[in-house]
């Protein structure tokens, strides 16, 4: 549903949790990036599974950041803020 709601909603930052119902978030983040004027908004990933070889993993595989649970709900907005003043910077 997210995948068919890009056009509607052209989100400037896409946060996906590896794990979910039907598709992981490497899967989900391979169907964003397969869509027309998607391949550089910054995703980021929240997982619990983050040994440094698998964060590697998610970032090779196109995620602009890893976000490691469990984490701090007060902190999270102040962490996607950097995230994204940093992908900002980066363009």
């Amino acid at each position: 549903a997210a995948i068919q709601s890009l056009a509607e909603t052209a989100p400037d930052l896409i946060l996906l949790d590896m794990m979910m119902p039907k598709i992981n978030g490497l899967v989900a983040m391979g169907l964003f990036r397969q869509q027309a004027g998607y391949d550089k908004i910054p995703i980021v990933l929240m997982t619990a599974r983050a040994q440094p070889h698998e964060v590697k993993q998610y970032i090779d595989g196109g995620a602009t950041s890893v976000i490691t649970k469990p984490f701090d709900p007060m902190l999270l907005g102040d962490r996607i803020v950097q995230i994204w003043e940093d992908h900002d910077a980066d363009r």
